[in-house]
């Protein structure tokens, strides 16, 4: 790793919180990403907050140049599989992209039989459901096992400040969030996004445990891949060394996502509802450097870290402030 732990500390004090950028079109904030539209383009900056719970919950240093280079990174290895909406990325912290038109759902693929939130595949087979989103689980199934097949497990896609809910393809084309031509589209797209993403994981040591996807329509009409793909925001990722035995031993794989923030969260009673806790130095530092070790692990290189104070160096690279 090329960044020390005193110079992440160092960094918490200045991290991208927000922005509000004058002269690259109308501002659109969402949870991490805030989004400047102007014409058929889209400015996206990636701050650093994080969020977990559908809430955002603190900022991690240099989370957002990770997620930005890295859903590049993604976006470029998957160009031949999914057209996506990338153009440049003419900073750490953003990237300049197609405008496209949201498809209401999110298609999120599971690979395995876990997670902590009131929605995951496993708070649901912990609790006695054998059928999630439409698709039957087996009995005897143990927590972080993998599933008998990967599964397309689609949510619809909430606004800001409300919750993700988890559905199913024949609810989503029952009351019109998507006709059964894209979603059987959308259905095939994902599939190889994810076998892909899975083949690579697995040649430098990782498991792509599950991932979700964001699917726009250009303006030709086709679908594409939009948002970020395969980050360790919107996937959860563990060490491929030593999972079979952190599962005999009954405890939880190592990870390099933000389930460990979520962990922390739920350690201290939270799960997504009022204010959260404050999270400390150490537990964000720690946070940082699982990002930056999935960066490098994913891409054979490198993370080089951008220490500059993001505000003024995003205005530089965009051309627009003083």
């Amino acid at each position: 790793m090329g960044i020390d732990v005193s110079q992440l500390r160092e960094l918490c004090e200045r991290t991208l919180q927000a922005t509000d950028l004058k002269g690259v079109g109308e501002r659109f904030p969402g949870k991490v990403r805030e989004s400047y539209v102007s014409g058929s383009k889209r400015t996206i900056v990636v701050s650093d907050r994080v969020s977990c719970f559908d809430v955002v919950v603190g900022t991690i240093p240099l989370k957002g140049q990770i997620l930005n280079q890295l859903a590049a990174f993604w976006f470029e290895q998957t160009r031949d599989l999914a057209p996506n909406h990338l153009l440049e990325v003419p900073d750490p912290c953003v990237s300049v992209v197609r405008e496209c038109e949201l498809l209401p759902v999110e298609f999120v693929y599971r690979g395995y039989l876990t997670g902590s939130t009131k929605t995951s595949i496993w708070t649901a087979y912990e609790r006695g459901d054998r059928s999630y989103c439409g698709h039957a689980l087996p009995d005897g199934m143990k927590r972080h096992e993998k599933l008998p097949e990967p599964l397309l497990t689609p949510t619809t896609k909430a606004e800001m400040g409300a919750h993700d809910e988890v559905s199913s393809k024949a609810e989503l084309i029952a009351n019109g969030a998507i006709s059964e031509e894209r979603y059987a589209e959308a259905e095939v797209l994902t599939a190889k996004l994810f076998a892909a993403g899975t083949r690579w994981a697995a040649e430098r040591g990782l498991i792509l445990v599950d991932t979700k996807y964001e699917i726009g329509i250009d303006p030709e009409g086709r679908m594409t891949v939009i948002d970020e793909i395969h980050t360790p925001d919107s996937s959860r990722y563990w060490v491929l060394d030593g999972y079979e035995v952190a599962m005999s031993e009954g405890r939880s794989p190592d990870a390099l996502d933000k389930e460990y923030v979520r962990l922390w969260l739920g350690e201290q009673g939270y799960k997504g509802d009022g204010p959260p806790p404050e999270l400390p130095i150490d537990v964000r530092c720690e946070a940082a450097r699982r990002y930056i070790d999935a960066f490098e692990q994913i891409t054979s290189r490198p993370f080089e870290p951008d220490t500059e104070d993001p505000l003024p160096r995003i205005e530089r690279n965009l051309g627009i402030g003083n």
